[in-house]
């Protein structure tokens, strides 16, 4: 039975490389479809919040100025997740805070990391808005709050991946949607995703 690390990031802005930080980190771990342990902290990093950023994460400077520090939440995050490959909305952004913010500590970043923004693309090819909070209003998920706060975005990717997993399942007939699947999906282009699904390889 597989765990995955659901998780999601709030920053000071878009780029770690142009010296944005993390703010908030959640981590859900998510085994058969259940959630069964969960982390969260804000972190002071050291950076100002920017006003728009505020406006739109609810993270204020006065909420990141008395947060742990970012070294010691970044090694209890990575402790948490340990090996469990990882699953985020659009991974991309999260793998690079991910990867910058534990490269600063010295401690390794190599989980595999799939993507619900780039599988649902995928899988749901007519949505008419594959953000997160779209898709979630779209397939009817669970919402225990804001968008833009880390547990929230995490618990709704939780559920967006969860709701995929069953739909594969439902249409093509397979029995064992695994991370190393999805992370196939979300590489495969729109039309061949029903060549994979369907291709002994998957099964």
């Amino acid at each position: 039975m597989e765990t995955v690390a659901v998780l999601d990031f709030e920053t000071t802005g878009l780029s770690p490389t142009q010296g944005d930080r993390a703010t908030e980190i959640a981590v859900l771990l998510l085994r058969d479809g259940q959630i069964i342990d969960r982390y969260q902290s804000l972190m002071n990093a050291g950076r100002r919040v920017p006003s728009d950023v505020v406006a739109l994460t609810g993270i204020t400077n006065d909420m990141v100025a008395s947060a742990p520090q970012a070294s010691k939440v970044m090694r209890d995050a990575a402790k948490f997740v340990g090996k469990h490959p990882v699953v985020a909305h659009n991974a991309g952004f999260d793998k690079r805070f991910w990867q910058a913010e534990l490269a600063m500590i010295g401690v390794p970043a190599d989980q595999s990391f799939a993507c619900t923004m780039l599988v649902s693309r995928r899988i749901y090819p007519h949505a008419q808005s594959h953000r997160l909070s779209s898709l979630t209003e779209m397939l009817l998920l669970p919402r225990s709050g804001r968008a833009h706060r880390a547990m929230v975005d995490a618990e709704m990717a939780s559920h967006l991946w969860c709701r995929m997993q069953r739909d594969i399942t439902k249409i093509y007939g397979l029995h064992r949607i695994d991370h190393a699947l999805m992370a196939r999906i979300q590489k495969t282009s729109k039309a061949k995703v029903a060549t994979l699904l369907r291709s002994p390889v998957a099964l």
